[in-house]
């Protein structure tokens, strides 16, 4: 039986794809990597020191390992680029066999976002040209931090950005978690990049799904990006004001509204908006 290792194993994601990893090939062959250990301690598996910043402790830590993930760290571009890299070149030095990487969608020049999506793509080519084998996912944008901001839009009584009419391929994080388990434990995935998302939606579809599931009567009001941009700096500071003021300008101009292979890579239909907020409205409910 393959051992597997998950980085990121305190992260959101990467502890949705441990559990889900876990049924494929068992407790003790899903091995989580943490920056901390101990904030990984809950999921009830071995974790070892995962800092991207360290080679050396990845290299030890992914002795044994057949596959690895690498979720995409969160510092400055030109910090991740390096940080990948050590994971990779600590994968060959331990003998993996395969790495699976979380990349993402978006605008590749242009956006305040750009240089983030740029790094993405340079790990993209360092995994492509690492001899592993390779399976790359480009991660739609995540739905929850709309669903976790309501109280924020309630009281604002609307959805302000600047991503106008264009549509937006969201995902969620167990979606992305099955997928991500699939791509690691498939041979049949090796070589391919897959676009990870479900329907695409604009940002009035949106606001209706929330609308729907939680009983508010939100609006959408677009903004320029300059308004957006002045916003969302004012709120959370330059650098990530700009971020997020560039990823709603890629929504704008068509940059994640690509094409799905979401059924390629996970070999079934990804979870569609109806049903998702459906079980959002049951929750609240019970």
């Amino acid at each position: 039986m393959m051992k597997v290792a998950i980085t990121s194993a305190s992260g959101h994601l990467g502890g949705a794809v441990v559990n889900a990893a876990l049924p494929i090939v068992g407790q003790e062959n899903v091995i989580g990597l943490a920056r901390t250990p101990s904030k990984a301690s809950s999921l009830g598996i071995e974790i070892r020191p995962g800092d991207y910043n360290s080679r050396s402790d990845l290299a030890s830590s992914l002795e044994g390992i057949d596959h690895v993930l690498l979720v995409s760290g969160m510092d400055a571009p030109e910090k991740r680029i390096e940080q990948h890299r050590n994971v990779i070149e600590a994968a060959k030095q331990a003998g993996v066999r395969k790495i699976v990487y979380t990349s993402i969608q978006g605008a590749e020049d242009g956006t305040a976002f750009s240089p983030v999506v740029q790094s993405n793509r340079q790990t993209e080519t360092d995994i492509r040209e690492s001899g592993l084998d390779w399976v790359i996912g480009r991660n739609g944008i995540y739905i929850e931090p709309d669903v976790e901001y309501i109280d924020n839009y309630k009281q604002r009584g609307e959805i302000a950005n600047c991503a106008g009419d264009g549509k937006c391929g969201y995902t969620t994080r167990p979606e992305l978690a099955f997928t991500y388990a699939k791509m690691l434990t498939e041979s049949k995935h090796n070589g391919h990049t897959y676009n990870l998302h479900g329907e695409a939606i604009t940002q009035q579809q949106l606001t209706d799904y929330l609308n729907d599931a939680f009983g508010t009567q939100l609006t959408f009001r677009s903004m320029s990006v300059e308004e957006y941009r002045d916003d969302r700096t004012q709120e959370l500071g330059e650098f990530l004001g700009n971020i997020i003021a560039g990823i709603y300008e890629g929504i704008r101009t068509g940059a994640v509204d690509n094409e799905s292979h979401f059924v390629e890579a996970a070999g079934r239909e990804h979870q569609s908006w109806e049903a998702y907020f459906d079980s959002l409205k049951s929750h609240s409910l019970a």
